[in-house]
């Protein structure tokens, strides 16, 4: 689902709950935490340990996929995870899924990818994320495509965009910072583009500052899923 969302440069791997009741293999096969990883979760409860747990051994299948060993995936600065050198990266759980993604340095200069349960967001949810312009937009979508959720694939946009912002800044990015458009694929009614205006000074890539994320989206499954990447500065 995420590497859909991709460029072919990037390795995604992901785990679905319902995976093994398909009859597809599992693919979690590393169920353990490395070292140094029991630490970031050692008072946590079952299911954020499981969840935790799972999405590094997603990690670690796409490390491998780049011809990586597989390693620790710890946290830095306001959890961001910490990729072996020479990868940029992404994760990201809900409630019965999980995805990394994982790409070289040479290839991308960030990515974010995000995963929602595709259902509306809580009432009081949206004022603290959306600006008026997107509420706008989101309220013409939503009359046009009634079976998308469009709050809950907004919100998934801006976790996306902040996950692709924070490496490149090591700075907060607030909801209202970013100011989204969704748009549909031609001939289809689940997926698309998406593109975030970023209203504070964007990060400098390669010498260049970048002004405007540009991302996709998709909905199936029970999920909707975004991701933005940030290519190198061309010429």
């Amino acid at each position: 689902m995420i590497e859909e969302l991709l460029p072919e440069s990037v390795v995604a791997v992901e785990a679905h709950a319902d995976d093994h009741a398909e009859g597809t293999a599992a693919p979690t096969p590393y169920p353990e935490l490395y070292p140094g990883e029991e630490a970031l979760i050692a008072r946590a409860v079952a299911k954020r340990r499981r969840e935790f747990t799972v999405v590094r051994g997603c990690a670690r299948r796409a490390m491998e996929k780049l011809g990586v060993p597989p390693q620790a995936v710890l946290t830095g600065d306001r959890g961001a995870p910490q990729w072996p050198a020479g990868l940029i990266g992404s994760m990201t759980h809900c409630e019965g899924y999980a995805a990394a993604a994982l790409a070289p340095a040479t290839d991308l200069a960030s990515l974010g990818i995000d995963a929602e349960p595709h259902r509306r967001l809580p009432d009081d949810v949206l004022p603290s994320v959306a600006l008026p312009g997107e509420v706008r937009r989101l309220d013409e979508l939503a009359g046009q495509h009634p079976h998308i959720h469009w709050d809950r694939l907004l919100f998934s946009a801006k976790e996306s965009v902040y996950k692709a912002w924070f490496p490149l800044t090591g700075k907060w990015l607030d909801f209202a910072e970013a100011d989204i458009e969704v748009f549909m694929d031609p001939g289809h009614t689940t997926s698309g583009g998406l593109s975030a205006g970023l209203l504070v000074p964007g990060p400098v890539v390669d010498g260049r500052r970048v002004g405007r994320f540009e991302g996709r989206w998709t909905v199936g499954r029970g999920l909707v899923a975004t991701s933005v990447t940030v290519p190198h500065a061309q010429g």
